[in-house]
Parts: structure tokens; sequence; C-alpha cells
């Protein structure tokens, strides 16, 4: 059970270490950690100073990297790298990472020399790379042992690998050469050799592959790790699909801020200084205010018509607005689909096709319903005119057309931008929205000019 945050507190403050240890023991690594962050800043220390390392390391892993930093620089040196010997390696890569270099370089020189090795050279891997997230603590075994043999191993060794779940061959070069899931193992004879297994049907991530194809390649497979290899196809390390859902989640988080219109924060919200906060909104709100000014200069040039048929102002938000939302919806379906790899390029002309028929359909039943409206407020108050039905039949035809175009435009817009090589989550719905504004100003008044021609224009 959660432990109360009120209840840990008196324990910290009575300094009742066999209390507190007892506490969080009993508690999940994650349970721990959110019992310690419902703490105020200055008890968090407490808890780590009682803890044995290695739950101390499982707990650390589930925290932000603000509240892991605050507390690495509260400890002794000595009793940081205690812990961080401990925590797996692709958490304390992204940890380090986020660590100023002088800071890095001090913690991995108290370091385990073996795991001050194994992080240098990780960190040596870009950003955003596969190299970034694996952990070289697998189980790799050559081609010529018996299951027996790999058992044996097993039981002395596996205790540090991250997972047990695929065994992996590797020749007397250390190029892999097959992956074998555990449970081929327990089925067999133990006298049977590895090789016997083999099928040499493997998958595999390269160490500067993108984090996000590693997650495609997840997700197509259907796996719960993934072997890394190098330039010359030598088992360097592994995946995990924990770790690939933190890739997921970050991904997701940087799309849903493009689509709002703002650059990616690439920080937790709250951490996120004031005067950065409006530098990542201000530009494409700086772009999106100057677009929508265009408005104006549409309407300006409709000015006369507009001063004739007073009548047609009163639905230019119902106007713009019924295109700018048809393009958001098309615009973050498509890129979606494209994101996940239910479309790709080649697909743009049947997605056109699939987006015409839509946007007629939608604007053929926002236009009715328009027309309906307008011809039933007519028959109880006077506020179009006498030429009601005109006016009523220009909403209709526009909003077809408005809603047909801001459809289009919402979903070709990310096809082009990702033959372009941009990110089509840049063509965010608030952006597609502007663009639409303007144009189906244009189409609106021009729909009015043709209907209304000889009654009110």
């Amino acid at each position: 059970m959660p432990v109360d945050a009120l209840h840990l507190q008196t324990l910290i403050h009575g300094s009742n270490h066999a209390a507190i240890q007892d506490a969080l023991l009993h508690l999940t690594p994650r349970e721990a950690a959110e019992a310690i962050l419902s703490l105020p800043p200055e008890d968090r220390l407490a808890p780590f100073a009682v803890l044995p390392h290695r739950p101390a390391a499982a707990v650390f892993e589930y925290m932000p990297e603000d509240a892991q930093r605050a507390l690495t620089e509260a400890m002794r040196p000595k009793e940081a790298a205690a812990f961080l010997n401990l925590v797996a390696d692709d958490d304390r890569t992204k940890f380090l990472s986020s660590l100023p270099p002088d800071t890095t370089q001090h913690i991995l020189s108290l370091l385990t020399p073996d795991e001050s090795s194994e992080a240098a050279a990780l960190l040596k891997y870009p950003r955003g790379v596969v190299g970034r997230l694996m952990t070289m603590h697998y189980v790799a075994v050559p081609e010529e042992w018996t299951v027996g043999q790999v058992l044996d191993y097993i039981r002395q060794h596996g205790e540090n690998s991250e997972t047990l779940n695929v065994i992996y061959v590797v020749d007397d070069r250390g190029v892999l050469t097959d992956d074998i899931r555990i449970r081929q193992l327990l089925v067999v004879p133990l006298e049977k050799k590895m090789s016997e297994l083999m099928d040499r049907r493997y998958v595999i991530l390269h160490t500067m592959d993108r984090q996000e194809d590693a997650l495609d390649l997840f997700r197509r497979e259907d796996r719960t790790a993934l072997p890394v290899v190098d330039d010359n196809g030598c088992l360097v390390g592994i995946v995990t699909v924990d770790d690939v859902l933190d890739v997921a989640s970050e991904t997701a988080t940087r799309e849903m801020q493009k689509f709002g219109g703002s650059e990616a924060l690439d920080e937790p919200y709250m951490q996120v200084t004031l005067g950065r906060m409006v530098k990542k909104r201000a530009g494409w709100l700086v772009v999106l205010f100057l677009g929508e000014m265009l408005t104006a200069t549409a309407m300006g040039f409709f000015e006369m018509e507009i001063a004739k048929a007073v009548v047609l102002a009163l639905f230019v938000p119902l106007i713009i607005s019924s295109g700018g939302n048809s393009g958001s919806q098309a615009s973050t379906l498509v890129i979606r689909a494209l994101a996940v790899g239910e479309v790709t390029l080649v697909d743009f002309w049947r997605v056109i096709r699939r987006e015409v028929l839509a946007g007629l359909a939608l604007g053929v039943i926002l236009g009715t319903i328009g027309f309906l409206r307008i011809s039933i407020w007519s028959a109880f108050s006077t506020i179009y005119g006498p030429h009601w039905l005109l006016v009523a039949t220009t909403v209709a035809l526009a909003l077809i057309g408005v809603v047909l175009w801001g459809t289009l435009v919402g979903c070709g817009l990310p096809f082009v931008l990702r033959r372009l090589g941009f990110d089509p989550a840049t063509s965010s719905a608030p952006f597609v929205a502007t663009l639409v504004d303007v144009t189906g100003l244009i189409i609106y008044f021009s729909v009015g000019l043709v209907v209304l021609r000889g009654a009110l224009l």
C-alpha cells in the first residue's frame, strides 16, 4: 500500500531510519519514488541515505530528471556514485546527459571502472539515436554451446542482465548470428547445441538508427527486446520495450505541442523558464498573426460587395471556422497516419481521392444545415431581407466549397512537408486554419458575387 506522505515525513523528522527503510522496501520502486516525491524537497534525501544501494538505484530510475539532479547534488559524490553504479545503463545515460559536462566527468570518475567505461561509451552516441537507449547487460553465448551450458551460464551471470527473455548467439568475432527465446531452451534436451536451435531469422537495430525508427520496429515485430549491432554486425547492446515506450511518450508530447502551434518544449512544462516559454510560443504565434492579417486584406478587397450586401458579413465567422475546422481534422488524421506508417508518400493521390469525397460529404452536410437555418429563421424574421433564399444558397454553396478546400489543404500539406524533408507536425491545426481562413473568404465572396449578382450586388 502507498505510504502516507505525512507519516513518512514524521518518520524522517524523528530519524526513525529502520521504520523508513521498512516502509519503502514494502513498496514497488515506482510507489517508493512517488512517496519520496510527495515529500518537501529538503526531506527527499533522507530515504536514500537509509535504503540499501540496489533498492535505492531502482527507486532513482523512476524519478524525474530534475529530482534526480537535486538528489545527486545534495549527496556526497561517493554516495551518489555508489548507487549510480547499480542504475540501469540506459537510465544512467539519460541522467548523465542532462548534467553539465564537468559534473558528468566527475561522476564518471567515481564509478567502478567497468560501469564508467560503459557509461562513457554510451554517452559518445549522439542524442536521439539507438545507442543512447541501449544497455550492455545481456546474455550472449557461442553457437557451439549446449543448452545445459547456456542454462548454467544464465544461473551464474544472468542476474545483472536487463532481460532473460531472449538469449543472443554470437560467433567467435562477436557477430550476432541469432536470437533465441528462453522458452525454447526449456523444452529441449540439455545436450542439444545452440546451433541446432538456430534458424538465423532475427531483427536488429543499429547503434546510429533513430530512436523513432526503433519504436516503429518494436511496434511491427511485437518484441520486448531487440539486439543492437555496430557497423560490423557485432552485438554491442540491447534495447528493451520500456525504453522505447519512453521515446513514444516524448515523441507524442512533442507532436501534441506542435499541433497547438508551438515549438516543442523539450522539457517538462513546469521546468521551462518564462523566457524560453515565450520564445517557444512567440515564433509561430507571430507567423499565424501575420497570416490572419491577410484575412483583413481579403475582406478589404470585397469591401464594395460587403457595403451593398451587409448580410454577407454576418456569416463570415461561420464560413471561415467551418473551413478551418475541416482542415484541422484532415491535417491531424493524416499527420498521425504518416507518423505510425499507415500511409506513406506514395499514398498521396489515394488520400486526396478519399478526402475529396469526405470533404464534399461534410460540406453538403454543413451546407444543408446552413441553408435550413437561414430558411427557417426567415419564416419568423426579416433579418436576412427579401432575398433570403439567395443568401441561403450563397452560404450553402460557400460552405461546400470552403469545407472541401479546407479538407484538401489539411490532408495535402503534411505530404508536401514530408516530401520536402520537414516534420509534418509543423503543419499544425492553427497553421492550416489560418491558411484556410484567408482562402475561405475569397471562396465565400466569389460565390456571393455569382449568386447575388443582379439582386443584392
